[in-house]
């Protein structure tokens, strides 16, 4: 493949992500605002600001891990701050899902000492594609406003497949197990909770809007395979209804048609 093509095929992936993105939007609202007033505790240890997207927030005795940022530095910082009054001690911890704007654009909204954690395969996608994608987001009526000002912050920790985040009576597994909606996709399971967030992977009656390069229905399917056997009591999408391993089980029926 030529670097012409290889940019054009890029370009029209983030073109069919913008337009996922903006039947998200629609479906859940057209105000991509984290709202303060819309937390909900999903299991012991995890709480879920409903929004667009979803956004984890998982507490510990020594740390608090937060899954997305939302759109925006300014989203960012109400999240941070809801994290950090939910928080049982000072240490703050951020993943993403993806590198797509509503879940990583807001990372420079956190306090500057948060140690901030990705895959090294979505670390790569952001430095290639980050910007792009974020100024085709401008482009959307009510979202340039949010992301005015992004400038993406550098991770404290890369991994390749897994990191096991010890935040004092509770873990969380951060796991790269290959592209499908996105190259660096990531998913999440809280152990002791037996909670998943599954990013855009497993999401209640939403079929993929895109592939990744690389990816496949069979390599997506593999990779929800692998967390329905981790038996998830919750399962947490980026986008739509809360949920249980019953998503999972939909998602592949629906992608095995």
């Amino acid at each position: 493949m030529s670097k012409k093509s290889g940019l054009f095929r890029s370009s029209a992936l983030i073109a069919l992500g913008l337009a996922a993105a903006g039947e998200a939007a629609a479906q859940q609202g057209n105000d991509p605002a984290v709202p303060e007033d819309s937390l909900t505790r999903v299991s012991e240890h995890v709480y879920v600001i409903e929004a667009w997207p979803n956004i984890g927030i998982v507490v510990g005795d020594d740390g608090t891990l937060v899954v997305d940022t939302g759109l925006g530095p300014r989203n960012g910082a109400v999240v941070a701050e809801i994290a950090q009054r939910l928080s049982n001690s000072g240490k703050l911890y951020l993943t993403t899902t993806h590198f797509h704007p509503e879940h990583a654009a807001g990372d420079a909204g956190f306090p500057a000492d948060t140690v901030l954690i990705r895959p090294r395969v979505q670390q790569q996608e952001l430095e290639r594609d980050g910007e792009r994608i974020v100024e085709r987001f401008q482009q959307r009526p009510g979202f340039a406003a949010y992301l005015d000002d992004v400038e993406f912050r550098e991770p404290d920790v890369l991994f390749d497949d897994e990191y096991r985040l010890d935040l004092g009576g509770v873990h969380a597994r951060l796991m790269w197990l290959g592209p499908a909606h996105t190259q660096g996709d990531e998913q999440i399971f809280v152990e002791e909770d037996r909670t998943l967030l599954s990013g855009d992977l497993a999401m209640k009656d939403r079929p993929p809007a895109r592939f990744a390069e690389g990816s496949s229905a069979e390599a997506w399917v593999a990779i929800l395979e692998k967390l329905a056997a981790l038996e998830p009591l919750h399962v947490v999408p980026d986008h739509g209804p809360l949920g249980d391993a019953s998503l999972i089980d939909d998602q592949i029926a629906e992608m095995s048609k």
